[in-house]
């Protein structure tokens, strides 16, 4: 009933920019915090929150070159990524924690899009 699906991944030179962005659609209520994952190869990190009134937190290795926003009357979250490393290579993923029903939360997903960032 419920998907999130992300776009906005791809190849970008060391310095650059990409801008993510992640739908949620079906049937919602409402959607508490939402956030930014990544996975690469040893590591999986927690990137970047916001709860559904707008505060933020972020991975140190990330403060002061993401930002992560989103649009409540859309159910859309976004990370702007500036001054990409190739350190941020990963596949990167959204989370939203849903409230499908008055009494149930969940957990979901987007499918991932891969960033990678070169030298």
């Amino acid at each position: 009933q419920v998907q999130l699906v992300e776009s906005g991944g791809g190849l970008v030179q060391a310095g650059g920019s990409l801008r993510l962005s992640c739908a949620a659609s079906g049937s919602i209520r409402m959607i508490d915090d939402m956030g930014w994952y990544r996975q690469a190869p040893g590591k999986r990190e927690l990137v970047a929150t916001i709860t559904s009134g707008g505060s933020t937190n972020y991975a140190d290795s990330v403060k002061g070159r993401f930002t992560i926003s989103r649009d409540n009357a859309k159910n859309t979250v976004d990370l702007q990524m500036n001054s990409l490393k190739p350190e941020d290579t990963a596949v990167y993923y959204c989370n939203g924690l849903i409230v499908v029903t008055i009494v149930q939360k969940t957990a979901y997903w987007g499918q991932g899009t891969q960033v990678t960032v070169s030298s």
